[in-house]
């Protein structure tokens, strides 16, 4: 039995052995030496611009003023101040004619869902409208109605019910 083993790790050494990796015979030549020379200078970094990027929804509300005009109580009519933002509205998107926006009515607290959510589609469309009649294509702009269903202010005063007798023009991102 010792004879046997003796055999077997005799060979289990001799088959390490033969596994053994070897040195090269020669080894590849070392890489090419360069010369050095003056770095060449760096371009001064790009400028960027100040204030928003051109078409951007931050663009958007610089040059328009706003992105919002109020209305009055139970209202869809446009009045001076909402022209007036309207107005740069339909410049700025005249500035940027593959630009499409959503324009979103929203109404306050008061009154039913059914009633608000109608509301909100008149004064969603009096501002469209605004907009196409000041030179803006119908086909840019879509429409909808949330009605009461995201107030901007949370109070139930004239106060926040003023803020959230809107309509908004959403320019995406």
């Amino acid at each position: 039995m010792k004879k046997t083993t003796t055999l077997l790790c005799t060979a289990a050494l001799i088959a390490l052995a033969g596994c053994a990796k070897k040195p090269p015979a020669k080894l590849p030549p070392a890489p090419p030496q360069t010369t050095t020379t003056a770095p060449e200078p760096t371009p001064p970094p790009a400028t960027q611009p100040s204030g928003p990027t051109p078409g951007s929804r931050a663009d958007f509300v610089s040059q328009a003023g706003s992105d919002t005009v109020h209305f009055a109580t139970d209202s869809s009519d446009i009045d001076s101040e909402a022209q007036s933002i309207l107005t740069k509205q339909a410049a700025w998107l005249q500035k940027f004619p593959n630009v499409r926006v959503t324009i979103e009515g929203h109404c306050d607290e008061r009154g039913t869902r059914e009633y608000n959510l109608a509301l909100g589609d008149r004064r969603a469309n009096s501002a469209k409208n605004f907009l196409v009649n000041n030179g803006v294509a119908a086909s840019r702009i879509s429409v909808i109605s949330y009605g009461k269903e995201r107030p901007i202010a949370t109070g139930s005063d004239e106060e926040s019910w003023a803020q959230n007798r809107r309509a908004v023009t959403v320019v995406p991102q």
